[in-house]
């Protein structure tokens, strides 16, 4: 059971990356360091819960969080962090305390890598244009902000309430499947 709910929680954070890629990080790095009997990490990913490391992320989430908000700063930033929040996602998979030392790390850091850069790619290429086009930008904004909200309470309900992010993570995974199922069966119309 320990198993499950670790690889509940790993995939939760990694989520959780593709929105942001600092916020599960930090809320990892946070929570191993003031409450390290909820969370412990393992070597390396230990170093997420030093104090330096946490003032590093705290930065690169205010940053991240500031370009987000900025009409064509967001589009490079988005570009940027194409890259970034997948590798994010692979550390917050990874990081996940019982899932490394259970699961290959090579593995963990795939399937990390996988789930934050499928969430990135639909934010960045799927909402975020529908977004701009049918508000004429004006909503990018508090989409944003809704986006860096999921991503905390998404981080911290991966760790508290694995059971909780696992059966939303399975609900939208049976979402996309059915959406997906539905478009392809779609008859051609001539």
């Amino acid at each position: 059971m320990d198993i499950l709910l670790g690889v509940f929680s790993a995939f939760g954070l990694s989520a959780s990356a593709g929105l942001n890629a600092y916020i599960p990080l930090l809320v990892v790095g946070v929570i191993a360091h003031y409450f390290p009997k909820v969370l412990t990490l393992s070597q390396p990913f230990d170093l997420i819960a030093n104090p330096w490391i946490l003032i590093l992320l705290g930065l690169l989430v205010i940053i991240e969080m500031v370009a987000d908000k900025v009409p064509a700063v967001n589009h490079i930033n988005d570009i940027i962090q194409t890259v970034v929040r997948p590798v994010a996602g692979a550390i917050a998979f990874a990081a996940s305390a019982k899932v490394v030392t259970d699961i290959h790390p090579l593995l963990a850091l795939a399937c990390g890598l996988l789930m934050a850069g499928g969430v990135h790619v639909v934010k960045s290429a799927a909402v975020r244009p529908a977004v701009t086009v049918t508000t004429g930008g004006m909503g990018n904004v508090p989409v944003s902000i809704a986006e860096d909200m999921l991503a905390f309470t998404a981080s911290v309900f991966a760790i508290l309430l694995p059971v909780v992010m696992g059966t939303v993570l399975l609900i939208l995974l049976a979402l996309v499947l059915w959406w997906l199922w539905r478009r392809t069966d779609k008859p051609e119309t001539a």
